[in-house]
Parts: structure tokens; C-alpha cells; sequence
């Protein structure tokens, strides 16, 4: 049997997925402009919505490009460091950065020699990235689930410095939009308060349908059938697929299996990172349904102020649905079920 095409695993690019081509293909194309819009993107979205896949198809279009040097940082490190080690690890450049007596020393400290020693890594950088100019190329940064931090506000706060002295760095970052947002609001950041962000919504039903039919040759009522049952949410599109996949049986069967996974894999943790009236709000709507926005400040005893505030959060944040005017509903499917199980 052929390995499953569908996967399990955060983050990892499966044999099987929807790519959101409109967002990839605008990012692509302004960052390769002679004069880009904007150096930085970010892209938010609820835990399993694809932020971490996109970004990889992201830096796929320019990883090998010669004129490009991608670099992935890891933000619970010193993203300096990281940065610095990998800018001086890339192929065709540790020669020129050796000519220009410029050395890294993997040690503790990873410290950096210069013909004039420097006070800050910074500094340091700065001389790759002179090199890096003159040669006529662009480094590309990506920041998986950035938060706010203090190794990421460092970092921000020296890349901002970095665009403002002219150097030919860019940056793709993920996060949940909570963490993005306290990000952005650091008023020293100001490059990240005017940097585009994209919420990446539910993917297309009819782009899902249509794999499901190629994949297990079924009809397109029952393609179409399993793709409105994910709600178009990138997760539950690969978890619905990896079941069917293994067991063949009909979406019905499938579903104990499929609340159980997304429970363990998904959605606990989103439940845990909830604050105590989000969750008031989501337990509410798994309760009733789709309510209107009305009857959930009555039962919270929220000022409509209060409850605009998150419910414009869990909304970003790609837990609720306010597409209907003066209506909310959740939109991760079975979510609704399983926090009622809960509480």
C-alpha cells in the first residue's frame, strides 16, 4: 500500500495539500520587484490553518535563486546569533567574508572577528550584509511562529535598523495573531505596525472536493460532502483525508476517530490558550449554535464595547464566524461538539 498522502504533523508539507497560490504569488512578486511595496509580510491564522506550510512554499520559490540567500530562524534562540552564523555558513560567501578578514567563531558566543572589533553583533552583521550588497544579492529571513518576545523584539528591532541603512533583507513571519499583534503594538517596531498581514481563511471548498475525488476515487456528492465537513480548515482537511485514507470507511464512521485527533492534536491547545471570557464566548456558541451578537452580550453581561473586542479576536484569530451581519458561529468543525464534551 502506498504511504498515506495526507499527514498528521504540524508544520510538515504533506504529499497532499491546498496552496493558497494568491497570497504566495503576491509576496513572490513584490518582493522580486526592483522597488518592493514591503520587505516584510506576516501571516496569521489558527493553529493548523497552513502558516507554516505557506511560509516553506514561500521560501521554496526563492531557495537555489542566486541572487537570494533564504535563511529559517528558530525564535525561541538568539535570533541574532542564528542569523549571523547562517548568513556566514552560506554557499559562496565564507570565501568573500574571508577576504574581507571577516571570521565566525562557532563557540559559545559565536563571536564574530573584524579588522576593527565591534560593540554590538549588529555592527558585526552588518559588514556580511555590506558584502552581501555588493554583490548584488537579497537575504531572505523566515520567523515560524513569532511571538512577543524578548529575542524577537531584539531581533525586530535590529532588522528594522538593517532596512533603514539600505541593506537588501526581507522577512516572512507566522504567528497567532494575539502574539503578532502584542508584536506589532511595540511602538519601537514601527516597519512590523505597517507590515502587510495576511489571516489566511478557510481554504476552497471546491479546491478541496476535488483532491478527495482524485485521491479516493469517489463521487463528487461524497467529495463534496467531506470537504464541507472540514469547514475549509487546512487541519482538518489533512486529518479527514489521513482517516479515510487508512480505514476507507464512510465520513460517518470516521467521525469518533476525527474528534479524537483533532482533540489531542489541535484543539486542546487552542482551548488552552483562550482567555476566560473567549472561552465564555466559545462555550456559548458550542451550546446554541450560530446566535446573534445581541443575545451573546445579554448572557455574558458584556458592554457592547466589551464583547466587540473579542469578538473581533476570535474572529482573526480564526475561531469565529461574523461573515453574517449581527450573528457569530464557530468555524473549526466539530470544535462546537468537543467543548461541549468538556464543560
Amino acid at each position: 500500500m502506498r504511504n498515506n498522502p495526507f499527514s498528521l504533523n504540524f508544520g510538515k508539507e504533506p504529499g497532499r495539500l491546498i496552496s493558497r497560490y494568491s497570497q504566495i504569488d503576491e509576496i513572490t512578486e513584490v518582493f522580486r520587484s526592483d522597488t518592493p511595496s514591503s520587505n516584510v509580510y506576516i501571516i496569521t491564522g489558527v493553529r493548523g490553518s497552513g502558516k507554516t506550510v505557506t511560509m516553506a512554499l514561500l521560501m521554496n520559490n526563492f531557495r537555489g535563486r542566486k541572487d537570494w540567500i533564504t535563511i529559517s530562524l528558530n525564535p525561541n534562540s538568539n535570533l541574532l546569533q542564528g542569523l549571523a552564523a547562517n548568513l556566514y555558513a552560506c554557499p559562496g560567501m565564507k570565501t568573500a567574508f574571508a577576504k574581507a578578514k571577516i571570521g565566525l567563531s562557532f563557540g559559545v558566543n559565536a563571536e564574530i572577528y573584524t579588522e576593527e572589533p565591534a560593540a554590538a553583533l549588529e555592527v558585526r552583521i552588518k559588514k556580511m550584509m555590506d558584502i552581501i550588497k555588493k554583490k548584488k544579492k537579497k537575504v531572505l529571513i523566515a520567523v515560524d511562529e513569532a511571538s512577543n518576545s524578548e529575542n524577537m523584539r531584539a531581533f525586530a528591532g535590529a532588522f528594522q535598523m538593517f532596512l533603514y541603512e539600505g541593506y537588501p533583507v526581507f522577512m516572512i513571519m507566522t504567528g497567532l495573531y494575539d502574539n503578532v499583534r502584542r508584536l506589532q503594538d511595540n511602538k519601537t517596531l514601527t516597519f512590523l505596525y505597517r507590515a502587510p498581514r495576511f489571516e489566511l481563511k478557510p481554504l476552497g471548498i471546491n479546491a478541496m472536493a476535488n483532491d478527495y475525488r482524485e485521491v479516493f476515487l469517489i463521487s463528487e456528492e461524497e467529495a463534496l460532502e467531506m470537504a464541507r465537513f472540514t469547514k475549509g480548515y487546512s487541519y482538518a482537511f489533512q486529518v479527514a483525508g489521513y482517516l479515510k485514507y487508512k480505514s476507507r470507511q464512510s465520513l460517518e464512521k470516521l467521525i469518533p476517530e476525527f474528534d479524537a485527533v483533532m482533540e489531542e492534536y489541535a484543539y486542546e491547545k487552542i482551548w488552552s490558550e483562550l482567555s476566560e471570557r473567549d472561552r465564555e464566548v466559545i462555550e456559548l456558541l458550542a451550546k446554541n449554535g450560530k446566535m446573534k451578537v445581541q443575545d451573546i452580550i445579554r448572557e455574558t453581561g458584556m458592554t457592547s464595547g466589551s464583547f466587540s473586542t473579542y469578538r473581533r479576536r476570535l474572529s482573526r484569530g480564526g475561531l469565529i464566524s461574523v461573515e453574517e451581519y449581527g450573528y457569530c458561529e464557530i468555524c473549526l468543525p466539530r470544535f462546537g461538539e468537543i467543548v461541549r464534551a468538556w464543560t
